[in-house]
């Protein structure tokens, strides 16, 4: 099975045909779709003007929606090597079993879903890597009253996502799945306090 690099390879290979390319692309996603893959391809698509049933599209919008994909995979990766060292730390210190804090990277090992929008059409508008960079940066402060990417508060508590974990706040604005880590007691017992049916009358 071709790794994440061998395949963006493809994507950049001018010899393969533009079909191919694409495949590659969306193959990718398999490997690291920080908002999920259906979601994580429709946001590329729209940042980068590529049809999604487009089965040939412009090779300059490929490689530039591989090359924002490949910048928050950097940044991911970045954060990984940062978690694996202080676990590293934590166990040489006599701390074996990861505190509830490490939960939702668990969860989110390898990057996928690690913003996870359950609406596919519903998603960030910046770009992956700085969405990523938010959310990282969110999570070495303290927590907070809002959303860390798109700063908003209105969080809707949403049960049977189609993603480990199950149920958790909801961002009407940005649509992601906000990191319970970074959330303050209060913000998440108002998202909870927050009608089901309210995400889908905001989009």
């Amino acid at each position: 099975m071709a790794g994440f690099r061998s395949l963006a390879r493809q994507v950049r290979d001018p010899g393969n045909d533009l079909a191919l390319r694409r495949y590659s692309l969306r193959k990718c996603l398999e490997r690291f779709a920080p908002y999920g893959h259906r979601a994580t391809w429709d946001h590329l698509c729209v940042r980068h003007g590529i049809g999604p049933e487009d089965r040939a599209p412009d090779p300059a919008r490929l490689v530039a929606a591989l090359d924002e994909l490949e910048a928050a995979r950097a940044v991911w990766l970045g954060y990984e090597a940062e978690f694996a060292a202080r676990r590293k730390r934590e166990k040489h210190a006599g701390l074996r079993i990861p505190g509830s804090f490490d939960d939702w990277h668990r969860r989110t090992w390898g990057g996928f879903g690690v913003a996870w929008c359950d609406d596919p059409s519903v998603h960030p508008e910046q770009a992956l890597a700085e969405v990523l960079g938010r959310i990282i940066a969110a999570l070495r402060t303290v927590p907070g009253a809002g959303c860390p990417v798109c700063g908003g508060r209105a969080l809707v508590w949403q049960r049977d996502l189609a993603h480990d974990p199950w149920c958790g706040p909801v961002c009407t604005g940005c649509g992601i799945l906000v990191p319970q880590p970074v959330l303050t007691a209060e913000a998440l017992v108002r998202a909870k306090s927050v009608r089901r049916g309210a995400l889908a009358s905001v989009a």
